[in-house]
């Protein structure tokens, strides 16, 4: 060893068998002695005699590491990156890591996993470990860590100088001699508060120090490494190892892997937590997890559910609370009123009643006790680990239990949070309601607006649960509806409409209750519930009438015909839509107006009146122009495409939905965007743009799946494959139809599904599946039937005769030809009235059917081609007529 030489002059002598007196210890203890020219230990005083009273015992230094629990898991790449500053190799100074992270994360057990592995390369000849305790109410001074340290090192007691300067001193001689003997030390120093308890502990160099702690230690120049909660597969592994050492036949986790999953989240993943609940598990083998799960999931007793008569989180939460200053102590039991998952500045400084400059700083301090986390990309916001917010509750609950004065200030706290959230939600709603009305300035625009209801949706929405049945909770379910559609959160709309219209109720406020079953109503018919949502508005209807609303009877009838449009009762829908415009007329208003006329158009084009349906659009259009509502005039522009495109006016509606893209992104309404992208690429195939239709389609597709928008998903899916198709990529387009019928089954969309069975049948009959690709027309043409839609019947029935020639069942095909096309020629639907005969003639003619008929149905094609206006095709339809009298086989 190194030279025991110290750096200052001892009182008295250092005989190990002197009786103990004046200068000695007894054990640990300080207790009764007396020093010269010392230093009060922990107080930093200088004296020059000086009796120290009882003090805490000197903390132990292990010489060696304790072994890892088994069930430790999960940390591979957090030791990974420990060790590569511990790596000899890395530089000659002293490798300094410093591991923060809150209560029951696991630091110390990382910090020997760390020990083991440095040991197992070989990178130290030793790890020295000593417990700072610098949680508890007596924090280890460094000066005792230092005696401690010193001993582990082989310093004898009565060699150890009594002051910290020296002992400093000496413990740097000490690792110095180390160093020249090449020996390399790893000092881990858990459990450590302050960057004082560190500082004297550090080498100049060559050696090493661990730290782990509750703070952020900035001070000491170490390597930061912010320690999380366990993914959620390492918090099941942990689970089930720790049942499994209890027990090895302890199968619960295998047998119930989603109560499994929910114990680790309820847990918060923090192996503390999960510790605890699995001795709890081990102590009663009866116990299924979903029992353990129950008795977790309130909220309310969810920490006194995590106490195994050894380990109480709910203690050890409370002791971080002795360790807060006053003010710090305040601000967490406030958060704990908080009612969603993060919080920001602003609205941390409304719940405290202080200006955000005066409140950051004591957030800050939070984070330092890693109570609270500070968003890495949104540093205004705020966030705290699931079960300190439950613990954070608990003590805003005790709190205002407490007295009458600190209840009034906290439900005073409260309700201005609350008011923060309602004021800012109604004033970003004013930047995506229709134009021409006033917009607040407490946002910058549409841009700003929704930036932060995306930052607060969830707060917003519990915010809105945690006050239902009252104002908060009604003004909020108005305030967000527009929003939650723009984004397509559906079913959160669907709850906050509930939530509104509940409150109305509670409230008795009849003025709002139509708007809130109207409100309702359209939640029910973005959720494809049509005859839900025909009850609202009929509901909302008769409100209106009573209180003699003329606007909101027309929003109400304007609501009626789309939902039953959405019921296929296209002419009552007409009819409705009909009335609808003639009371917004009446009551002078333009937009409302210019919805009706837009839904109007809609109807028309489902009574395939293409014409009207255009002239109805464009009327839309001039309207939406006047009253400057950009994202309206979008709508309508996409619209007038689609009747374009069934006016066979394919360039104008390629124009039309381009158009309406591009004012959609103006408006950064993604949802519609990509409805956009999807017509645009129907337009793009009726003009045999394939290659360029295939990427719309594949851009609309990729936006709906950001929006999680199941049933448009379906579209964009079926869509392609029909592009596809057209590139002769069939096995590709007969992917992409399975995943649309898959998709709409999702939705419970009938409709959807006939149509993508159809297009399934004919990739599957592209790719010579013939067989197949009759039974799944069967099953188009059965699902078309169910829903009375004669239209896309006679389009199944063409499709089904197809499939039976391929098979050589030329009745079936003959007959179920001449079905569709006595079916389209009734809907004077001319275009595949053509297909239908061409379909038709190819079939008589490989059946060796007589060449009249032949020729008879490729002239009754060219008929139909011509009244379409496709002179090509009727042109290709004539030139089989020639052939088939010349005796050329005929084709399509």
């Amino acid at each position: 060893m190194g030279a025991k030489k110290t750096s200052g002059k001892r009182k008295s002598g250092g005989k190990k068998n002197r009786r103990p007196g004046q200068g000695q210890r007894t054990g640990s203890s300080f207790a009764g002695a007396s020093f010269e020219r010392s230093q009060v230990l922990g107080s930093g005083t200088q004296t020059t005699k000086i009796n120290v009273q009882a003090y805490a015992a000197v903390p132990t230094a292990l010489n060696s590491l304790p072994g890892l629990p088994q069930e430790f898991t999960g940390r591979d790449d957090e030791i990974a990156k420990i060790l590569s500053i511990l790596d000899p190799g890395s530089g000659s100074g002293a490798a300094v890591g410093s591991v923060a992270g809150l209560p029951g994360v696991g630091k110390t057990t990382l910090a020997h996993a760390v020990g083991h592995a440095a040991l197992d390369k070989g990178w130290f000849t030793k790890v020295q470990m000593v417990n700072l305790r610098g949680y508890d109410p007596t924090p280890v001074p460094p000066e005792d860590a230092l005696e401690a340290l010193l001993r582990a090192l082989g310093v004898a007691a009565e060699h150890i100088p009594p002051t910290l300067d020296e002992r400093e001193g000496l413990y740097r001689s000490q690792l110095d001699a180390l160093r020249r003997e090449e020996d390399r030390v790893l000092i881990l120093a858990d459990n450590a508060s302050t960057s004082d308890q560190i500082r004297p502990l550090l080498p100049a160099r060559h050696h090493a120090v661990l730290v782990t702690s509750r703070h952020t230690l900035p001070g000491l120049g170490a390597r930061l490494f912010n320690l999380h909660p366990l993914q959620p597969d390492a918090a099941v592994d942990l689970l089930h190892q720790r049942l499994e050492v209890a027990d090895p036949d302890d199968r619960r986790v295998e047998d119930e892997p989603a109560a499994a999953e929910e114990l680790a989240a309820l847990c918060g993943y923090l192996p503390l937590a999960l510790q605890i609940a699995a001795a709890l598990l081990a102590d009663d083998p009866d116990q299924p997890l979903s029992e353990r799960v129950r008795l977790l999931t309130d909220a309310g007793t969810r920490l006194g559910g995590l106490d195994d008569g050894e380990r109480n989180l709910r203690a050890v939460f409370d002791e971080c609370l002795t360790r807060l200053s006053h003010q710090e102590a305040d601000l967490y039991r406030l958060l704990g009123l908080h009612p969603g998952p993060d919080i920001s500045t602003p609205a941390v400084a409304a719940l405290t009643g202080q200006p955000a400059d005066k409140i950051t700083p004591v957030l800050r301090q939070l984070v330092r006790a890693r109570l609270l986390t500070q968003n890495s990309q949104a540093r205004d916001r705020w966030s705290m680990h699931d079960l300190l917010r439950v613990h954070a509750q608990e003590q805003a609950r005790t709190t205002m239990e407490r007295d009458r004065v600190p209840r009034r200030r906290f439900e005073q706290a409260r309700a201005r949070l609350a008011d923060h959230y309602v004021r800012h939600a109604e004033a970003a709603h004013t930047h995506i309601r229709p134009a021409g009305e006033a917009v607040s300035t407490l946002f910058g625009g549409r841009e700003q607006a929704l930036a932060w209801f995306d930052a607060e949706r969830e707060n917003l929405l519990a915010t809105a649960h945690t006050y239902a049945r009252t104002q908060t909770a009604l003004r909020l379910g108005f305030a967000l509806g527009r929003y939650l559609e723009w984004r397509r959160r559906i079913q959160d709309l669907l709850t906050v409409r509930s939530q509104a219209l509940e409150a109305c109720q509670a409230l008795g406020d009849t003025a709002n209750l139509g708007g809130a079953w109207n409100n309702l109503g359209n939640a029910l018919g973005e959720l494809r519930r049509y005859a839900e949502a025909y009850d609202a508005h009929q509901t909302a209807l008769a409100l209106y009438q009573k209180s003699g609303n003329t606007q909101g009877q027309a929003k109400a009838w304007n609501s009626l015909g789309t939902d039953l449009g959405n019921l296929d009762r296209y002419a009552e829908a007409h009819d409705a839509h009909q009335t609808a415009l003639a009371l917004h007329q009446q009551s002078d208003d333009p937009h409302g107006e210019a919805s009706a006329w837009n839904n109007l158009g809609v109807a028309l084009g489902e009574l395939d009146r293409y014409a009207e349906a255009h002239d109805a659009h464009q009327t839309a259009l001039a309207l939406y122009q006047q009253t400057g509502d950009t994202h309206g005039e979008a709508n309508a522009w996409n619209n007038l495409g689609v009747a374009l495109g069934n006016l066979d006016r394919y360039a104008e509606a390629h124009d039309a939905h381009q158009t309406a893209l591009a004012l959609f992104q103006q408006t950064d309404d993604t949802h519609s965007q990509a409805n956009a992208w999807d017509n645009l690429g129907v337009a793009l195939g009726q003009m045999d743009r394939y290659a360029e239709a295939h990427d719309a389609h594949q851009t609309a597709l990729a936006l709906h799946q950001q929006s999680d928008d199941t049933h448009s998903q379906a579209n964009a899916w079926d869509n392609l494959g029909s592009v596809l198709r057209e590139l002769k990529r069939y096995a590709e387009a007969h992917d992409a139809h399975q995943t649309a019928l898959a998709l709409y089954q999702k939705s419970d969309d009938t409709q959807g599904q006939a149509k993508a069975w159809n297009n399934l049948g004919v990739a599957l009959g592209n790719l010579d599946r013939y067989a197949e690709a009759h039974d799944a027309h069967q099953t188009a043409l059965a699902l078309h039937e169910q829903a009375g839609d004669t239209h896309s019947q006679a389009i199944a029935w063409n499709n089904l005769g197809t499939a039976c020639r391929g098979v050589e069942r030329y009745t079936e095909a003959i007959a179920a030809g001449e079905k569709a096309v006595a079916m389209l020629t009734g809907h004077e639907d001319w275009r595949r009235s053509g297909e239908a005969w061409a379909e038709l003639a190819t079939t008589l003619s490989a059946s060796g059917a007589e060449p009249t008929r032949v020729r008879e149905a490729w002239e009754q094609s060219a008929i139909a081609y011509t009244r379409a206006g496709d002179d090509e095709a009727a042109t290709t339809s004539r030139t089989n007529i020639e052939n088939s009298q010349a005796g050329t086989p005929s084709g399509t």
